[in-house]
């Protein structure tokens, strides 16, 4: 482990990575100050609540039960530039020994539409969900699904548009994406797909085709790109499209900085090329793995990929990344309650999408890690569990 000195802290972004960095800091013997800087008034809190209980009105806030002793929270803090020693914010610029940066990603904006992505998105957006209120969502992806739930439940009117052919196309194949058309339908919500929003007008939504939707609130879910537009002119090296390029140890191309979370491009071993994840599990870990890097106790970061979505009553699940060319099996039916999809390559498991089986996650989440191979006649039966259907090394 490095020699722990009184050197001055910086974490710049104060979601689940930012907070997760500076609480290992200091619980791992970080001796100097460290400032956790945050864009946003609030104090660190939690993100996926947003969507679900804040919106439901059974929360306002997500604020997370951390102790912050020995931490010097800066809310409110914008970061405005970065030069070796040296962080540039809207409040005055602030000298730093060691820098970690975990600014997340920002929402991809239409025009006249509300994006949900922070407490005040959710508090502003669940006052007008109100029963009988039209939501138009563009975007059938995670996002939309979720806030589409809660919005029916609300007693809203809901309808949303997609532009690719069927739900989550950028994600998954257009086979599963399809199956999930029948879960809108089921909770009454109306989806268009095959079809962009060419306008967002006062009270309307105008297609791609010239179809024009009434809507009394638009909410636009197509994705986010990493919040780094500030680096622009800095010693820090970003990818083509604004992500922050890091090693296996999730340090930058400035010494002395380092990076975690939604904002990140790191070299994955196990997939054989450089990802950018931008869910909560991610942010959690390299939240943690960055303090560890800092500190001179770091590893190879490279965790299986993991998130969940809860919607239309269903928890939706995804471990690893699947390709093109991966076999997929089914666990089950698409007529069952609860089923689970892999794909394997070369006998190994690469990836899972599990409905309502979480034991199927947990187990396919080792099994990735480890590299072995599945006896595929085992892993597609529902009832062997995973962990027991490893087959045969086909070396």
């Amino acid at each position: 482990m490095a020699e722990l000195t009184g050197d001055q802290m910086i974490v710049v972004g104060s979601g689940m990575a930012g907070a997760q960095a500076a609480l290992a800091l200091r619980q791992g013997g970080w001796a100097g100050p460290i400032r956790l800087l945050g864009a946003e008034r609030e104090l660190p809190y939690d993100r996926p609540p947003l969507s679900k209980d804040v919106l439901l009105g059974q929360r306002d806030s997500t604020t997370l039960d951390i102790d912050w002793a020995g931490v010097d929270l800066m809310p409110g803090r914008r970061a405005t530039g970065l030069e070796p020693g040296l962080l540039h914010t809207d409040r005055g610029s602030l000298p730093y020994d060691a820098l970690v940066i975990a600014t997340g990603a920002k929402p991809v904006t239409l025009p006249g539409a509300r994006t949900l992505r922070t407490l005040d998105d959710a508090l502003a957006l669940r006052a007008s969900l109100r029963p009988g209120r039209h939501l138009v969502l563009v975007g059938a992806g995670w996002i939309g699904a979720e806030t589409a739930t809660v919005a029916r439940q609300l007693g809203c009117r809901v309808t949303v548009v997609e532009a690719a052919a069927t739900p989550l196309a950028g994600a998954l194949p257009a086979e599963l994406g399809g199956l999930m058309t029948q879960w809108y339908a089921d909770a009454g919500v109306e989806l268009r797909c095959g079809v962009g929003v060419a306008a967002v007008e006062p009270g309307a939504v105008l297609l791609a085709d010239g179809t024009e939707l009434a809507a009394d609130e638009v909410v636009v879910g197509i994705g986010a790109r990493p919040a780094t537009g500030w680096l622009a002119g800095s010693p820090v090296e970003l990818d083509r499209a604004g992500a922050i390029l890091t090693d296996d140890q999730l340090r930058t191309s400035l010494p002395g900085v380092w990076a975690a979370g939604d904002c990140v491009s790191y070299p994955s071993a196990r997939l054989g090329t450089r990802v950018n994840v931008q869910h909560w599990d991610h942010a959690l870990q390299s939240g943690r793995a960055v303090a560890a890097s800092v500190l001179g106790a770091g590893t190879p970061y490279d965790p299986v990929p993991y998130f969940w979505s809860e919607q239309f009553g269903r928890m939706v699940q995804y471990a690893g990344r699947h390709a093109g060319g991966d076999l997929m099996l089914w666990r089950g039916s698409a007529e069952d309650p609860a089923w689970t999809v892999l794909w394997l390559r070369d006998g190994r498991l690469t990836g899972l999408l599990s409905v309502d089986r979480p034991r199927d996650v947990n187990q396919a989440k080792k099994l990735i890690e480890r590299g072995v191979p599945l006896d595929p006649v085992a892993a597609a039966d529902p009832s062997v569990q995973l962990k027991a259907a490893i087959g045969p090394n086909p070396l």
